[in-house]
């Protein structure tokens, strides 16, 4: 069911990064993750949200006015399941930044 919902309408929000989350949940997400490119990511979630979050992190919203997170090669995504529940995830300086 979460498959048909995530490709076809539901968006994922931000729910939590793994500082705010718990030792345990996040071990279950990162023991089950899978590396998925920012184009895969970028079909699962709500962009005005990522978009938010990307210039709270420094970055700039256009290449042309300096670094943006797709260039940003130190930035991986995942796909897993937090607490349950399918979710995606990018890394970014160590820290998880979850999407349920």
């Amino acid at each position: 069911m979460y498959a048909v919902l995530i490709e076809s309408e539901y968006k994922m929000r931000f729910l939590t990064t793994c500082v705010g989350s718990t030792y345990e949940l996040m071990t279950e997400t990162i023991d089950a993750e899978k590396q998925i490119t920012r184009k895969t990511f970028l079909k699962y979630i709500n962009i005005e949200e990522l978009k938010k979050i990307e210039l709270s992190l420094g970055y700039d919203s256009h290449y042309k006015q300096g670094l943006t997170m797709p260039q940003d090669w130190h930035v991986t995504y995942w796909k897993s399941f937090y607490d349950g529940a399918p979710c995606v995830f990018f890394s970014w300086s160590g820290i998880e930044h979850i999407f349920i």
